[in-house]
């Protein structure tokens, strides 16, 4: 495992991952950029543990899981016509929520809940709803209760994130009624996060997992928030790796990230030029090559990432190639339905690739290796 190593489908991988934890490795961290398959991935780890019994057709798992999914659980009811009955439903259907009101669910959420946020809460279980209430200062300078309120869409997924966490605790104490999970599969839980919150969560999360005996894996694209769980875990227990996609064979490559975690800018920066050599560009590679800009802009201190643009010959002002990034990388392009560049805007993709290379230095040998 400390090379690369090729799976041919996300299934293969999943069950690679399992072997390795059941191989001896506590956690696994996988480093993956949006739109590699993260959340498919955590869907074909844990359909892999599904079993149904023949014999009396009863269905078990072996996951507990968190991704896009589970956020999706949840929904709001705004009440638009008299705005006043605001609350956030949730899906009793769902097997995440059975029974949980038995095991003062809500003492638990709200223990974890004022680690990050200020507001207040109560789950109306029969109801299948939660609503939402704040302490606020009044004209009059009192403290009053200001109740059914709609809270932000990142205190929304911080909710949602204490609640998953009040759940895993069940698992974790190994609560009969929680004695099939036998992994724990987290997928970016810092989404609408700031930095600090980012570093929190990570923080939290990784002194729950430690003392847990239950297999772990976290999959994100947050370069801040892999790094905090890589070195707050105990390394010699964690399978760190870099999830990458290749393009032309459609396997799913992962990378041993070494005792320093993957840049993921070089990483997108060597498929870039390799894609860019290779002449197979679609027009998402604009996307990915305006992001890799807009960081180094805002790294080296510039309002807007023209700055990062060369200007040559072809192209004194820049102002052709600003608008053509602009252009293409706003189009809604998809990376599941990709459509080959003409053949000038290759040519402009490279010159802008190329000039942004000549600009800022990376090491050229893991270029020539790659």
């Amino acid at each position: 495992m400390r090379g690369n190593k090729a799976h041919p489908n996300l299934r293969k991988l999943a069950q690679n991952m399992r072997e390795v934890l059941d191989g001896g490795k506590k956690s696994y961290l996988v480093f993956a950029h949006n739109g590699t398959g993260k959340t498919r991935l955590s869907c074909a780890f844990k359909d892999i543990g599904k079993k149904t019994d023949k014999e009396t057709d009863v269905k078990t798992a072996d996951t507990l899981y968190y991704n896009a999914f589970t956020e999706d659980l949840f929904t709001w009811n705004n009440d638009l016509d008299s705005d006043v009955d605001v609350h956030l439903r949730f899906n009793k259907n769902s097997r995440f929520f059975s029974g949980l009101d038995g095991f003062d669910i809500e003492r638990r959420i709200r223990e974890l809940l004022g680690i990050y946020a200020n507001f207040s809460f109560r789950i109306h279980f029969d109801e299948g709803y939660i609503t939402f209430s704040r302490e606020i200062l009044n004209p009059r300078k009192q403290m009053v209760t200001e109740d059914n309120i709609k809270i932000s869409r990142g205190e929304e997924s911080i909710f949602i994130w204490c609640f998953f966490l009040a759940v895993a605790q069940l698992a974790i104490e190994d609560i009969p009624e929680y004695s099939w999970v036998n992994y724990i599969y987290i997928d970016d839980p810092i989404s609408s996060l700031d930095d600090n919150n980012v570093v929190a969560v990570a923080c939290h999360l990784a002194r729950l997992l430690k003392d847990s005996d239950i297999k772990t894996v976290i999959s994100t694209h947050h370069t801040l928030f892999f790094n905090v769980m890589y070195n707050e875990l105990k390394w010699d227990s964690v399978e760190k790796r870099f999830l990458d996609k290749n393009d032309e064979t459609g396997k799913y490559i992962t990378r041993n990230t070494g005792d320093t975690p993957f840049f993921h800018h070089v990483a997108l920066l060597q498929q870039l030029r390799a894609t860019a050599n290779s002449g197979k560009l679609y027009t998402y590679h604009f996307n990915v090559l305006r992001n890799i800009l807009e960081k180094t802009a805002a790294f080296h201190g510039f309002d807007k990432f023209s700055a990062c643009i060369k200007q040559d010959s072809s192209d004194i002002d820049g102002a052709i190639h600003l608008r053509m990034t602009n252009l293409l990388s706003h189009g809604g392009y998809s990376i599941f339905e990709p459509l080959e560049m003409v053949d000038d805007n290759k040519r402009i993709f490279k010159e802008i690739l190329d000039g942004f290379m000549e600009l800022y230095k990376f090491n050229e040998e893991l270029f020539q290796k790659e």
